[in-house]
C-alpha cells in the first residue's frame, strides 16, 4: 500500500514525488515510457522554480540566456537583454525530467517505468491501479500524465480542450554567447514561432492560441527555417492543454497536476513552471489529506484558481487581443524594447500578467480606434 501513486514522470510527477517523499510519504511514480524518455518541448524553464527545491539544478541545464530577439516576418528585429536576476534556463526534457526523478528517488520515492495504467477502481478507501505489469494500491492518486494521458478521463474528469503544437529539433552546436531566444510573430496566424537554443541544437516550435487551427504547421516552420538557414532535424506534433478557465482539479482521493490539469499559459505556451507549481500544491494537498484534513483536496482546486487561474485570465485576455491584431500589436507593443523586457520578466515569473495586462490591453485596443493609437 502506497500513500500516493503518481502517474507520469514529467516535471509535475517528479516535483510531487520529491516533495511527498521528502516528507516521509511512501510514494510510487508510474511512467509508461522507458526512462529517460524524450518529450517534445521548447525546454525553457523559469529560474524561479529553484526556490521550491533544496538542490542545485545545474546538472540538468543545457545553457542559460538572458537574450531575446523578436521579429516580424523575419524582419524588424527587437533585441533585448533581460534585466533579470538569473538567466532563463534552457533544458532538454529527457535530461531535466530524469534528473528531477532521480532527486525524488534520493528521497525514497519508488519509480516504475515501462508501466502503463490500464484501469483504476476505488475500493475500501484506496485506489486499485491496474497496469500492464500488475495491480498496485495507493491511498491517493496524482494524475500527472500530461496532455496525452488517460488518467483524468478514468477519474471521471471532463475532456480537457487541446490545441496542437509542433516541435522541430535541429542539431547544432550553440555557444553560450550566441544563445538567443527568438520569438517570430508574423509567420504563424493566430500564434507565433519560437526558437529556444540548447548547447547541442535548437528547439523550434509553433502553435496557435485563438481561432481555428491550421491544417498544416509546416508552412511557417519551413519559412522560418529557410530564413535562418536551418535544416535537418526531426519534427514532432503534440497536443497542448492550455488554461481555458478554472476547472475542478480534485475528486475522491485524487488530484490532477501539470498538463493533465490544463495549466499551460494560454498566451506564451509556457508549461514547465506552471506544471511544477501545480505539483507543488498537489503534494501539499495530498500530504495534508494523509494527515487527516478532509478538505485538503478541495482546497487544492481553490488554491490553483486563486494563485494561477486568476493570472491566466489576464493571459487569455491579452492573447485574445494580441492575436486578433498581431501586426498592430507588434508595432505598438513588442516593437518597444520595454515591452519585450516585460514579457521576459513574465516568463521568468518576476512579474505576473495581472501587473501588466490591463494597461497592455488598453494600449492595444486604443490602436484599433482611429486617432487613438500611440
Amino acid at each position: 500500500m502506497f500513500d500516493c501513486i503518481i502517474v507520469g514522470a514529467g516535471p509535475a510527477g517528479g516535483t510531487a514525488a520529491y516533495h511527498l517523499a521528502k516528507r516521509g510519504r511512501k510514494v510510487l511514480v508510474l511512467e509508461k515510457e522507458a526512462l529517460p524518455r524524450y518529450k517534445p518541448c521548447s525546454g525553457a524553464v523559469s529560474p524561479m522554480i529553484a526556490q521550491w527545491f533544496d538542490f542545485d539544478f545545474s546538472p540538468a541545464i543545457s545553457l542559460k540566456t538572458n537574450q531575446i530577439r523578436c521579429t516580424w516576418k523575419m524582419d524588424d528585429p527587437v533585441d533585448v537583454t533581460l534585466n533579470i536576476s538569473e538567466p532563463i534556463w534552457m533544458v532538454k526534457r529527457d535530461v531535466f525530467d530524469n534528473f528531477l526523478i532521480e532527486q525524488a528517488k534520493g528521497q525514497g520515492a519508488e519509480v516504475q517505468d515501462k508501466t502503463e495504467v490500464t484501469g483504476i477502481e476505488f475500493k475500501n478507501g484506496s485506489w486499485q491501479v491496474k497496469t500492464t505489469t500488475g495491480t498496485l494500491e495507493g491511498r491517493f492518486l496524482i494524475a500527472a500524465d500530461g496532455a496525452k494521458g488517460t488518467l483524468s478521463k478514468l477519474l471521471g474528469f471532463k475532456e480537457r480542450k487541446k490545441r496542437m503544437g509542433v516541435s522541430w529539433e535541429i542539431p547544432a552546436t550553440v555557444s553560450p554567447e550566441n544563445a538567443v531566444i527568438n520569438f517570430e510573430f508574423g509567420l504563424s496566424k493566430n500564434g507565433f514561432v519560437w526558437n529556444f537554443p540548447k548547447a547541442d541544437g535548437y528547439s523550434v516550435g509553433t502553435a496557435t492560441f485563438v481561432g481555428g487551427e491550421p491544417k498544416d504547421f509546416n508552412g511557417p516552420l519551413s519559412e522560418y527555417g529557410e530564413g535562418l538557414r536551418l535544416s535537418g532535424g526531426t519534427k514532432y506534433t503534440h497536443p497542448l492543454c492550455l488554461w481555458d478557465g478554472n476547472q475542478k482539479l480534485h475528486t475522491q482521493n485524487a488530484v490532477l497536476a501539470g498538463e493533465a490539469a490544463a495549466v499551460v499559459d494560454p498566451f506564451t505556451a509556457e508549461g514547465i513552471r506552471p506544471s511544477m507549481f501545480s505539483a507543488l500544491k498537489a503534494a501539499d494537498a495530498v500530504d495534508a489529506a494523509l494527515g487527516g484534513d478532509d478538505k485538503a483536496l478541495e482546497k487544492y482546486t481553490q488554491i490553483m484558481q486563486d494563485e494561477w487561474g486568476s493570472d491566466m485570465v489576464w493571459a487569455q485576455r491579452l492573447g485574445g487581443v494580441f492575436f486578433k491584431i498581431p501586426g498592430i500589436a507588434y508595432k505598438v507593443g513588442v516593437r518597444r524594447p520595454a515591452a519585450t523586457q516585460t514579457l521576459g520578466k513574465v516568463l521568468c515569473g518576476d512579474l505576473r500578467y495581472g501587473d501588466i495586462a490591463d494597461r497592455a490591453i488598453k494600449k492595444l485596443s486604443k490602436s484599433l480606434i482611429p486617432g487613438m493609437g500611440g
